[in-house]
């Protein structure tokens, strides 16, 4: 499986301006989160959330909704 780059060992990673969390085993949501991290530099503005333990309903427990 593909991951990002900078977080290999995260399956899910959320975006803090939307509070979405995608699931980067999923191919169809990596990709949109790849092409967001380019398009708003999420990265840059240290938009991005990873989770312990890296789970959904972590997520969820932080106030993020899936996608």
């Amino acid at each position: 499986m593909a991951r990002l780059h900078k977080f290999p060992d995260n399956r899910f990673v959320g975006t803090r301006d939307d509070m979405v969390v995608y699931d980067c085993d999923d191919a169809s949501e990596l990709s949109v989160l790849e092409e967001r991290l380019v398009d708003d530099d999420l990265l840059g503005l240290n938009l991005l959330q990873t989770f312990g333990p890296d789970t959904v309903a972590e997520a969820r427990n932080r106030g993020f909704s899936a996608l």
